[in-house]
């Protein structure tokens, strides 16, 4: 039996096909517990709000011929409040199910499992890319790939939340490795020729077209392109291949924005005004700075009750000058009390790696959720500082991503799931620092 499972879970001269075998065996698993657990039972209060939240909203008008549009309760008119790619992923599950049926919330969660499974071949490649095809390197990436296929932590988005999490993180996962592909990390023959040979013209088509797609489903992590677009064009311009570099991010960026551009056209036509991405800051901004919030609201941002006079006015004006309006009035907050809106800023960084707020039902869960999420950040961050002080490839381009892709998150709201995108390159990390932590204990014992 042990041979069998060593078989199964690390086959020899397998490398091709071990991480397939990881995201098979992880997508099975999640689908086999949401449907045992009866994830799939969505609560009707509200009117089936849980059922995708204000996502789920503009699915069903999309369905119902309403366009996209009343992301709350009641008719409301054009929304931007949330970016497209998964309410329209929503919007076709209802097309084919039902709006709000059980069916449609399996086939939703399945959709997310999906997802999040196809992230374990991208954990495995990221891991054997940065830390070498040798014993150690290939050991990195076999314990990281299936734990992210296995760990309860790592599905948990997938199973449990109808929204983009799983969406965004297999995008941003997979954006990693297209980043180290071309950078010709982990590849001895784009070193031999320069670090030039992987700088192809359908790689960086690929990266933004990537990129449009993450901009569509979570666009704060957006910050981070900038330094990940430099980083990969780091050897090329050193080598003074000016042409070259200026070629891919050319050409890279239009097919970014050639992706994006149907929303931001959609937008100007339904708001008469240009709305990149979201139109919902200014309103997010003013939640974030209420003093009855303390720094981090949680309900929905708009009351559910159709005759609430905050739903009215936001009805009357219409999105954007009621998210404009309430942008004014959180500026005014945090002009009245700046030193509160630092302590605020100072309490989200913490909370965003070690310690999200939550209403605390069950003490015991809770101090439980709280170990295990800050133990996650503690280790992933120390496995982050020993591969830089180790150099290994593509460590600062870890550290980038860690310090750029929160930053939005600092200045409005933290929650858990606000982390899931990083998540997949925090399993490598944590891999790594304690593999590392065997092979010297191993030397010291030799």
């Amino acid at each position: 039996m042990k041979e069998w499972f060593r078989a199964f879970f690390n086959p020899p001269a397998a490398e091709n096909r071990l991480p397939w075998r990881m995201f098979w065996v992880g997508f099975a698993a999640r689908v086999i517990f949401l449907t045992a657990a009866h994830k799939y039972r969505i609560r009707i209060h509200l009117d089936h709000f849980e059922f995708g939240w204000e996502m789920g909203r503009v699915a069903r008008a999309l369905v119902t011929g309403y366009g996209y549009s009343d992301p709350f309760n009641g008719h409301s008119g054009p929304t931007a409040w949330v970016p497209p790619a998964y309410p329209l992923l929503l919007a076709g599950i209802f097309k084919l199910f039902g709006v709000y049926s059980t069916l449609s919330a399996w086939v939703a969660l399945t959709v997310n499992s999906l997802f999040s499974a196809a992230i374990a071949p991208a954990v495995y490649e990221i891991a054997w890319r940065c830390f070498g095809r040798n014993a150690r390197g290939l050991k990195v990436a076999l314990w990281s790939g299936w734990l992210w296929a296995l760990y309860p932590a790592a599905m948990q988005y997938a199973v449990h939340w109808i929204w983009e999490m799983s969406l965004t993180a297999f995008l941003f996962a997979w954006i990693f490795v297209m980043a180290l592909r071309i950078r010709g990390v982990g590849e001895t023959g784009a070193v031999e020729a320069g670090q030039t040979v992987n700088q192809t013209a359908g790689r960086w088509i690929v990266f933004g077209a990537g990129w449009g797609l993450i901009a569509l489903s979570n666009s704060s992590l957006l910050l981070f392109l900038p330094a990940c677009a430099i980083w990969m064009l780091w050897d090329v311009l050193r080598a003074g291949r000016i042409g070259l570099a200026l070629r891919n991010a050319v050409l890279s960026g239009v097919v970014c924005i050639a992706v994006v551009s149907p929303w931001v056209v959609r937008n100007w036509y339904a708001f008469h005004a240009f709305v990149p991405l979201r139109s919902n800051f200014g309103a997010e901004m003013y939640e974030a700075t209420l003093p009855a919030n303390h720094g981090f609201p949680w309900a929905a941002t708009l009351p559910m009750a159709e005759t609430h006079p905050s739903f009215v006015r936001y009805r009357q004006l219409g999105e954007l000058a009621y998210s404009k309006e309430q942008g004014v009035k959180a500026n005014r907050q945090i002009k009245a009390d700046p030193g509160l809106w630092v302590a605020h800023i100072v309490q989200r960084v913490y909370f965003f790696w070690f310690s999200v707020p939550h209403p605390i039902d069950h003490l015991f869960e809770e101090f439980l959720r709280v170990l295990n999420y800050g133990w996650i950040s503690v280790a992933s961050l120390l496995g982050l500082a020993l591969a830089i002080r180790q150099r290994i490839p593509a460590a600062w381009l870890f550290f980038w991503a860690f310090a750029l892709a929160p930053m939005i998150y600092y200045f409005v709201t933290v929650q858990a799931r606000f982390r899931h995108p990083l998540e997949p390159l925090m399993t490598v990390l944590i891999v790594y620092l304690f593999q590392s932590a065997e092979t010297r204990r191993q030397k010291v014992q030799a």
